[in-house]
């Protein structure tokens, strides 16, 4: 009997990529796990393994669509459905949101869209009987979706309710709208590089900002860029690069970098000459610390330790630099989940352990010495009231301001105080992939 009779069928092309998608943007909405533990390291998907190139890419691309379209894709499919998304059936839900972001923002033919996801729910037992609503509301979203986004195209859905409530407040709404709207495009590959980043650039296929970081539109894998086995650029988003270069010259100096990990300010600091001391409180994400360092051939001392407890000698450093803990909402561009993760309750508890930092690095710094304070959250209470209430109890502090010399073409982003205060709205370009910044506030301090 030939053995083909025993052959199990052929998966249709793409239900795989589109079932481990249905199961990370579960694993956000539902169980509240972030897009890189189970995107990478011992707890990501076992089934990203069996994925072809191409395939992960379309499911990155897939996750990273609908939490980004997460409100308006809920617009969208309430209006076509009469009661609803189901919420017995989980899959079901998913399916919905694969397909409706596919037909709505994704170069994939509705038909197999609409097929992909129906057949995505007939292999779950418990959304199976879903399978002819999904069918349904999907080829309505087809025919009836770009009227309904049209219609609520100048609101901002795709940020949580009390997100956008507190950008309102502080930044005004006119503002706070350019930033949700920036946050709505898949952002560029930016890159800090050694040397001659005109060089890298056109190697590359991209363009250098003021700042000197490298932006491009990345297409395959970033380990397989020119460049990369050699050590001769990290990836690091042009806001994050910021505040490592408010020290000036480092070379010879001792700067601590304070919760450190992956160390992209580190290599920037140890590449300019610092003598670097690099401490995170991860064994992992220190690890992962170490082997950026050594593909970049750079030398700093490492250290696992929680920095606010870390019994480092007092009045040690020339230069402290604390990347600190925060709700990270300025990363939302790169990492979407965030939006949906963080609440407003999770910023007191977050301020509170952002000011023991803040205290322990002022004990560090030598006298003379500068401090630089940086956070990725667009939070007033992580950035500029954290500043305010450590310059009101320290006296001995004074604020070193901002030189526009220092962020050349980036005028805009230097605030009333002298701090860097970048958004995903700065630096727009003709082509949005192309444009925009991770929200980072930064502050430099001298110690009398």
């Amino acid at each position: 009997m030939p053995p083909s009779r025993f052959a199990v069928p052929a998966e249709v092309p793409g239900l795989a990529a589109r079932r481990i998608a249905a199961d990370i943007v579960d694993g956000v909405l539902h169980k509240h796990r972030t897009l890189d533990d189970q995107l990478d390291g011992s707890g990501a998907h076992p089934g990203l393994k069996t994925l072809a190139d191409r395939d992960r890419a379309l499911m990155r691309r897939l996750v990273s669509t609908i939490l980004r379209r997460l409100g308006t894709l809920g617009h969208v499919l309430s209006r076509l459905l009469d009661k609803g998304i189901p919420s017995d059936a989980p899959r079901a839900q998913s399916a919905l949101l694969i397909g409706a972001a596919q037909i709505l923002w994704m170069d994939v033919p509705d038909h197999a869209a609409v097929d992909l996801s129906v057949r995505l729910v007939q292999s779950d037992r418990r959304a199976a009987r879903y399978a002819g609503l999904v069918n349904a509301v999907l080829r309505r979203c087809a025919r009836e979706g770009q009227g309904l986004i049209d219609e609520i195209s100048m609101q901002t859905l795709d940020l949580p309710p009390w997100m956008l409530a507190r950008w309102n407040a502080h930044y005004g709404e006119a503002t706070a709208r350019d930033m949700a709207l920036a946050l709505g495009h898949e952002p560029s590959l930016d890159l800090t590089v050694k040397s001659d980043p005109a060089q890298w650039a056109s190697r590359l296929h991209g363009e250098t900002l003021p700042t000197g970081t490298v932006r491009m539109l990345l297409h395959g894998s970033v380990t397989m860029l020119p460049g990369f086995a050699e050590g001769q650029w990290w990836v690091q988003d042009a806001a994050a690069a910021l505040p490592a270069r408010l020290f000036g010259d480092v070379k010879g100096k001792s700067i601590a970098d304070l919760c450190a990990a992956p160390g992209g300010k580190t290599a920037q600091l140890a590449h300019a000459g610092a003598h670097v001391t690099a401490v995170d409180r991860s064994p992992a994400r220190v690890a992962r610390l170490r082997d950026n360092l050594t593909r970049l051939a750079l030398q700093a001392e490492t250290v696992v330790a929680d920095a606010a407890e870390w019994p480092a000698e007092a009045a040690t450093f020339d230069g402290i630099l604390i990347d600190a803990p925060c709700t990270s909402t300025g990363t939302i561009r790169r990492h979407p989940d965030v939006a949906w993760l963080r609440q407003e309750s999770d910023i007191a508890a977050l301020v509170t352990l952002q000011q023991r930092l803040l205290r322990k690095s002022v004990s560090l710094l030598k006298p003379g010495g500068t401090l630089v304070y940086c956070t990725c959250s667009l939070e007033p209470e992580e950035g500029e009231h954290a500043i305010a209430a450590l310059l009101a109890s320290e006296s001995d502090l004074r604020r070193a301001p901002v030189e526009k010399s220092e962020v050349t073409g980036l005028d805009d982003i230097i605030t009333a105080d002298g701090d860097l205060r970048t958004l995903p709205s700065h630096l727009p370009n003709a082509d949005p992939r192309l444009g925009g910044l991770d929200g980072f506030y930064a502050a430099r301090l001298v110690k009398s």
